[in-house]
């Protein structure tokens, strides 16, 4: 005859509870996974199933209180070690979204821009395209694998409740700062083509002063920005590949042990 007890319910709690923290700390900010394209429901039922799943893998969690000090701390810290590990991540998709902004500016062509609801706010046609792409390439490559794999690595490389973990804090702030140059390299062939163009139309304008600049650089710069955004298009699946590797790469070694 099974029979419960206090203890074997709190353990049960304890199983499903921690890891499940973690795990909905990573979904609610990792790329793919954080899309609003899925309901929250559909989130917190992966989310539980992924935790049913690892539970009876991770190393033993040690008996603990969820209600005193020592417990909200722990909770706190999987939710930390969670949202790290899909923010790293998310990083990519940022800086490939600053990329197409800047090029959307670059063609004049900011002013186009409709609801992403990748990111949960209104962007420009080109960044969204671009976002597209990175996303595409993303499951391609079994991104969203690759970072659950990192993500139930994570329970056996830095167990709940033993051996003080600890996010690398400084890892992320410099992998933020990616984000810039990131952005700047995507956009680059952009940036460099319209810059050309500027200056050429400048230089009309200075020799022939009685031609109307705006009449005509506005939809130069942007048939010749979609020209170039069509050219480059096919390149661009191998960068994107490569940054987003990375960010799986920095995303799986962000947290470190004290």
């Amino acid at each position: 005859m099974i029979t419960f007890n206090g203890h074997i319910f709190e353990v049960w709690v304890l199983s499903l509870m921690l890891p499940l923290t973690r795990i909905l700390g990573f979904i609610a900010i990792a790329p793919f996974f954080s899309s609003s394209a899925f309901p929250m429901p559909i989130k917190v039922s992966f989310g539980v199933l992924l935790a049913l799943i690892v539970a009876p893998i991770i190393p033993q969690i040690p008996r603990v209180d969820i209600l005193s000090l020592r417990g909200a701390f722990i909770l706190a810290e999987q939710v930390v070690l969670g949202v790290a590990m899909g923010l790293v991540a998310q990083i990519i998709f940022t800086a490939v979204e600053m990329a197409g902004q800047i090029s959307s500016l670059m063609m004049g062509f900011g002013f186009a821009s409709f609801y992403d609801p990748q990111s949960n706010a209104s962007t420009p046609v080109i960044a969204s395209m671009m976002n597209i792409l990175a996303l595409m390439v993303f499951l391609s490559i079994d991104g969203h694998l690759l970072l659950i794999s990192g993500l139930v690595q994570s329970f056996q490389s830095f167990p709940i409740g033993f051996d003080a973990q600890g996010v690398d804090m400084l890892g992320i702030a410099t992998w933020g700062g990616k984000i810039f140059s990131i952005g700047l390299q995507l956009a680059l062939p952009m940036i460099s083509t319209l810059l050309i163009v500027n200056l050429a139309l400048g230089v009309l304008t200075r020799a022939a002063p009685d031609l109307n600049f705006f009449g005509i650089g506005f939809p130069i710069t942007i048939c010749v920005g979609f020209l170039v955004f069509a050219l480059v298009m096919p390149s661009m699946a191998p960068a994107y590949r490569y940054f987003l590797e990375q960010g799986i790469e920095a995303s799986q070694h962000i947290i470190k042990a004290r």
